[in-house]
């Protein structure tokens, strides 16, 4: 499926484009932004190597990564990125992940993102699970992902090794019934 374009009332989901590499080293280069991640701040280089990897990748014959620009509709900046990744050890499952730049946060983009990337998921790709892990740390996260109606099923021990130290990870999951179901009762 290419080009994605996904909106809610003022966000838009969108393929990321060559361009946007300044852009994403503001969420990816943030020591904040990324403190919970699995990664460490990336360079303006390493940034440039995972836009191009994910520009190159959205036209892939079979698709399965959907690497995805989170923009402000109102203004048109980019504020963030939303990640799917279809799972080849799960039937129609896929992970998915989100960054936003901090200085967007506290005021319920994370909660549109995740809306967002969960419609793509299975109102368009139809998949049937989708899951993603957090810091224990990140209670954001876990409130962002609760509120979209993923459910919180348990801890991957000693999952991601960042800063030299290993950190376990909590995962949350929806499936494709339960999106459905809350997505009648809004």
């Amino acid at each position: 499926m290419y080009p994605v374009s996904r909106h809610s009332q003022r966000l838009e989901l969108r393929e990321l484009v060559l361009d946007d590499v300044a852009a994403m080293h503001a969420v990816y280069g943030s020591t904040t932004a990324t403190e919970h991640l699995s990664f460490e701040p990336r360079t303006m280089d390493q940034v440039a190597q995972i836009v191009t990897r994910s520009v190159a990748s959205a036209t892939a014959e079979l698709r399965t990564e959907y690497a995805l620009a989170v923009v402000q509709r109102e203004t048109g900046d980019l504020i963030g990125s939303g990640r799917l990744a279809t799972d080849p050890h799960q039937q129609r499952g896929a992970t998915f992940g989100f960054a936003l730049r901090p200085d967007t946060w506290g005021v319920g983009y994370g909660l549109e993102t995740v809306r967002l990337l969960l419609g793509l998921a299975f109102e368009e790709l139809h998949l049937h699970r989708v899951w993603g892990a957090r810091s224990p740390l990140n209670e954001a996260s876990a409130k962002t992902m609760t509120a979209a109606g993923m459910v919180e099923e348990g801890v991957i021990r000693a999952h991601i090794h960042k800063a030299g130290k290993w950190r376990d990870s909590v995962v949350h999951a929806i499936l494709d019934d339960e999106w459905t179901a809350r997505s009648q009762s809004v």
